[in-house]
């Protein structure tokens, strides 16, 4: 069912920009080379047109291709505030997808689809804490980037914060996480929140910020006066 949406992606590949990218990203996969406003107008188009039966089925054909744009594209499909009439096949999908994280642009573009099915459904939540024990630095680290949504209110309800308080006791363990993208995630949820609850980061960056590296104890607290 995907094959003619992947031929849609190659229609429009550029050799040359697709081996720039490669270079960039450091990730032996197939790359296409389109941009980031192309693959937006078409998934729109794709989203506008297909059930959500067809689209998860579609994303799922996408994402197997391991081709770099197949994946970003799988992604933006899934990524939609409400699904009607039932997201839980598009959370199903979009759960799965954390085994294959290798770079940090297919798991960002996967997680900001996540993020919209967890704020439909907070209670999905339980599964993501089982990615914090993972020994896949790419899933660790997902499980804060898919999270960041809590970062971001300016009027959290006591459930919002019950996920916030889960989600920095996360953080808490990676505290001595040796990993560069681990500190750097730490420090992006902290960033995040700092804007909204800067007592909180204060008191995390306290209690838990000796552990750290220094870039990421830095980074944490960049925005607050």
């Amino acid at each position: 069912m995907h094959k003619e949406y992947l031929a849609a992606l190659q229609a429009l590949a550029d050799p040359d920009r697709a081996q720039d990218m490669r270079a960039y990203h450091k990730v032996d996969r197939e790359y296409l080379g389109l941009t980031n406003p192309q693959l937006n107008d078409l998934t729109k188009e794709w989203r506008d047109t297909l059930d959500i039966d067809t689209r998860v089925a579609v994303a799922d054909g996408l994402w197997r291709s391991n081709i770099f744009e197949g994946r970003i594209a799988a992604a933006k499909l899934m990524t939609q505030a409400r699904m009607r009439p039932d997201d839980e096949a598009a959370w199903q999908l979009i759960a799965t997808w954390y085994r294959d994280f290798d770079s940090w642009a297919i798991a960002d573009h996967a997680c900001m689809a996540g993020q919209k099915r967890l704020l439909a459904n907070p209670s999905r939540i339980d599964r993501v804490e089982g990615w914090t024990r993972s020994e896949h630095m790419w899933t660790r680290r997902a499980a804060l980037v898919i999270t960041l949504p809590w970062t971001k209110q300016n009027n959290p309800k006591p459930a919002d914060l019950e996920v916030r308080e889960r989600v920095l006791g996360w953080a808490a363990s990676y505290a001595a996480d040796p990993q560069w993208f681990i500190q750097k995630a730490i420090a992006w949820w902290l960033r995040d929140l700092s804007k909204h609850d800067p007592v909180r980061v204060n008191t995390f960056i306290a209690q838990h910020g000796d552990a750290m590296k220094p870039f990421a104890r830095k980074e944490a607290v960049r925005l607050m006066k």
